[in-house]
């Protein structure tokens, strides 16, 4: 087994359910301090953090990823234990295999073999931990960089172990990601006898039609990096459970994915104009899980393009499509990033799994992009 493989089954087997680290870290830690790498570690309430370093000053490359993962769902429908790691047929299985430890694992193996080639680089490159990326995102990268900051400690370049591929190793690499605006909005209405409307309000029929008008609308066109915004209903929720009782308000989930060629102003004005239009009252809570981002060209794109049409032998495409990632909390530093992991066809699923052979070729790719950047 080599040694990359090697370390994301001792990962794997370390059972880290957001937030726990489960000594990941310190262990990595502990590891990466024996090729001459500086710790810090940052713990903020119940996550653990880590930063470690390599050499000095500026540019400064940071592989960021996460050692928690996501409960693992009903054990008993796993082939194997999702925290015993397994090799069957050629592919290791166990959460977060995919997302995102077999990342770290190549990530490490990566700088390990830079440093004993390239003890006196020039700049940093490092390593930075988070247990919360599969939680509530509070206290780990977002206080890491708020750390950084104060420190006046920018981050250049910046690679996300996320999974990002879709079929094969190095098919897609994301050069970006879509905003994430979410909303819980209650329409009030008035509670009634079902044979009695005239006497009752019914929220749900008051809300369709703005429901109609909200699925409908084309929020923008996207551009040459985003896809047009998408609005989706997650949850909608009314009633005492009883068949002949109108329900006295409407609870209703809901989320936007969107690019840059829309502002968060403006569809929170735009979804106020239309419940405003329908005549709803209403009590509406935005959150904000992240603004658009977009690395378009640069010195770390270019690296990573290339790395990979060495190593693996083809060209990747670059996408900004999926879900968030802690790339969101770095970006406004004025950071370049860039994502390039395994395959995601299994992330958050049961038996979760990655093939074994992609992770020692992921290491080479990601040796291949320290070199290109610092050699």
């Amino acid at each position: 087994m080599s040694d990359t493989l090697t370390l994301a089954t001792d990962l794997i087997s370390r059972a880290t359910v957001t937030p726990v680290d489960a000594g990941c870290q310190q262990m990595l830690a502990e590891r990466l301090e024996r090729s001459g790498f500086k710790a810090t570690h940052l713990r903020y309430e119940d996550v653990n953090n880590l930063w470690i370093t390599h050499g000095e000053g500026s540019p400064r490359f940071i592989y960021v990823g996460h050692t928690d993962v996501v409960p693992a769902g009903p054990v008993n429908q796993w082939i194997s234990d999702p925290f015993k790691p397994e090799i069957r047929e050629g592919f290791l299985y166990g959460r977060g295999a995919a997302d995102m430890k077999g990342s770290i694992a190549s990530m490490v193996t990566a700088m390990e073999r830079f440093v004993a080639s390239y003890p006196d680089h020039a700049g940093t490159i490092g390593l930075l931990l988070t247990s919360d990326e599969e939680g509530p995102s509070i206290n780990g990268t977002r206080k890491v960089i708020e750390y950084l900051v104060e420190q006046n400690m920018k981050i250049d370049w910046c690679l996300v172990g996320e999974p990002s591929s879709k079929k094969t190793l190095g098919d897609v690499i994301k050069n970006g990601r879509r905003g994430s605006l979410g909303a819980k909005l209650t329409v009030f209405g008035i509670q009634g006898h079902v044979a009695y409307p005239h006497l009752a309000r019914n929220p749900i029929h008051l809300f369709a039609p703005a429901l109609a008008e909200l699925s409908s609308m084309r929020w923008d066109d996207g551009n040459e990096f985003y896809p047009p915004t998408s609005f989706q209903i997650s949850n909608l929720n009314a009633g005492t459970g009883a068949d002949n009782v109108i329900p006295g308000h409407l609870d209703v989930m809901f989320n936007f994915r969107f690019s840059t060629e829309v502002t968060q102003a403006e569809l929170e004005q735009k979804v106020e104009e239309i419940l405003a239009r329908h005549q709803l009252e209403y009590d509406i809570e935005w959150k904000l899980s992240g603004q658009p981002f977009v690395t378009t060209k640069g010195e770390l794109l270019n690296a990573v393009i290339h790395a990979v049409k060495e190593t693996i032998g083809f060209e990747p495409e670059v996408s900004t499509g999926g879900g968030t990632s802690d790339g969101r909390f770095i970006a406004p530093t004025g950071a370049q990033i860039v994502e390039l992991g395994p395959v995601n066809t299994t992330i958050h699923k049961l038996n979760e799994c990655v093939k074994a052979d992609d992770l020692d070729t992921l290491s080479s790719t990601y040796e291949n992009i320290l070199q290109r950047l610092f050699c």
